[in-house]
């Protein structure tokens, strides 16, 4: 019987830049899926029936305990991840913290080790960097789709509502 072979379907991810006061966003470092060891923003997977702003509002939630309201589409990439063997169109959004909580928990220590509020321009030099072939050494090693971000989208700069 001839084997076949099953080409995935690409997957809906949602990315969620929060800023704090300072204008930086929040990094949390990944482990135990795709990306491990990258820095990413919050999100997830867009489910069934679901609009862009509640699956952000849910997954933020979940993964750093953080409210956000007013969430709004930014922009949109295509990141095919051939080592992987994934196909991702993620939707970037913001959203505002609301409530008492303005810093992030690890709700999820399985899947994030790490929050940290980073500069949007450090975010930039990482991806440049990434881009470029150059090694990160101790610096932050970004996950894919903020590298495709970055390049796919010059110009582009996450702005408080």
């Amino acid at each position: 019987m001839p084997q076949t072979t099953t080409i995935p379907e690409p997957r809906v991810g949602i990315g969620a830049f929060i800023l704090n006061k300072k204008g930086e966003v929040l990094l949390g470092k990944r482990k135990g899926s795709h990306g491990a060891g990258t820095w990413a923003l919050a999100g997830g997977h867009l489910e069934f029936g679901e609009t862009f702003e509640n699956c952000a509002e849910r997954e933020v939630l979940e993964e750093t305990g953080l409210t956000i309201r007013n969430v709004q589409f930014l922009t949109a990439t295509n990141n095919v991840m051939l080592d992987e063997n994934k196909h991702y169109v993620t939707v970037f959004v913001s959203g505002d913290i609301c409530g008492d909580a303005v810093e992030p928990k690890l709700m999820e220590p399985e899947k994030c080790e790490a929050w940290e509020w980073v500069a949007w321009e450090e975010i930039v030099a990482l991806a440049k960097d990434a881009m470029a072939g150059k090694e990160s050494g101790e610096r932050k090693k970004l996950f894919s789709p903020l590298v495709n971000l970055v390049e796919q989208r010059p110009g582009f700069r996450p702005v408080l509502n």
